[in-house]
């Protein structure tokens, strides 16, 4: 026979862990994106889905501090700007397969890792920027950066930042090292000066005369032309026109801004639905409106600014693919005296 005792206790058990409230579904995101062009996607997430993203936001390390932490890493996701960072990760052996027809469906081939360890969300193009004035030339290569009719008129910033090792790397993947080589001395044979300052710099040197063409990304020419901080930038981008320029045998060099699964991702169902939702139709959108980039499923609107710069021919070639001569690239730069100036 059981107790009025027991049957109180069992009761007050039952009330008691009725009364502990079930933990609330988060993911965890490490993200080198800044957070005003990235969070609003993440409150979007969270309203439609009621999982909380926790947010670690830095500007490097932050796959070497994914590896260092190891199996108790509390990373779920790693969002980046640049393929070579999520290629980087995988050879850390720190992401896992992202498996969803949705993703497959959502992002093209030359966009995501063939196994499934990385996928872009957004692109951008590395383009060059003319002087409207002084460039009568509506069509440019990257071949013929290297063309001597540009010599002395011909900026950009540093050769070993990753927006041009990128590019470089790129060329590596279409023409091999050898051209690549005697392409990168031609191309530092027509710089004004020594590479500095950054891509909204090269613009300003346009505007101010210092140079006729500059290597630039795509979304800088949106930032430029709608900063109202700053008005001035809006001045620089209104001297420019964008070129888009290609490989013989592709189209424009393009970069993005992706996501991987982390291997030990404590949260793996809330970091798959989160990565699925940055794959749809409205969140790419979104956040290529937020960071005037380009969605990677076509298709999809874009902001207006970058809309008017005309249509972008992304290259075929997988970024993985190129993200593999990452080591030569920057060996080339050091190897020409890239970085030391044309008189070098």
């Amino acid at each position: 026979m059981i107790s009025n005792t027991s049957v109180r206790a069992a009761v007050l058990g039952v009330v008691a862990l009725a009364a502990v409230p079930a933990a609330a579904a988060e993911v965890n995101v490490y993200t080198y994106r800044e957070k005003p062009l990235i969070q609003p996607l993440f409150d979007k997430f969270t309203q439609e889905t009621g999982i909380k993203v926790n947010v670690v936001y830095g500007s490097k390390g932050l796959e070497e501090r994914i590896k260092a932490e190891g199996q108790a890493s509390p990373a779920d996701v790693l969002m980046t700007v640049d393929a070579a960072l999520l290629v980087r990760a995988r050879e850390l052996d720190i992401t896992q397969p992202i498996k969803s027809a949705k993703v497959e469906a959502a992002v093209p081939a030359q966009f995501r890792d063939p196994d499934g360890n990385w996928v872009g969300f957004t692109y951008r193009a590395r383009v060059i920027y003319a002087s409207k004035d002084r460039v009568k030339d509506t069509k440019i290569s990257y071949a013929d950066l290297a063309d001597p009719k540009w010599k002395g008129k011909f900026c950009v910033r540093s050769g070993q930042h990753p927006y041009n090792i990128a590019l470089i790397s790129a060329a590596i993947a279409h023409w091999g090292t050898d051209k690549t080589e005697t392409w990168l001395k031609g191309v530092k044979a027509n710089l004004t000066g020594k590479p500095a300052g950054n891509d909204r710099s090269q613009v300003k040197a346009i505007f101010s005369g210092e140079c006729d063409i500059a290597l630039g990304n795509t979304y800088y020419y949106g930032l430029m032309a709608n900063n109202d901080k700053e008005p001035e930038q809006k001045e620089w981008a209104k001297s420019v026109k964008v070129i888009f320029p290609t490989f013989e045998t592709g189209g424009s060099h393009v970069n993005i801004g992706g996501a991987a699964l982390t291997k030990y991702a404590p949260h793996k169902d809330e970091a798959m639905k989160l990565i699925e939702f940055m794959a749809s139709d409205e969140a790419q959108e979104a956040y290529a409106s937020l960071n005037y980039e380009y969605p990677v499923k076509p298709g999809i609107g874009v902001a207006q600014t970058i809309k008017d710069l005309g249509a972008v021919t992304p290259d075929k070639i997988n970024l993985g693919e190129v993200a593999k001569h990452r080591g030569a690239a920057a060996d080339l730069v050091d190897k020409v005296g890239f970085d030391n100036g044309p008189a070098s």
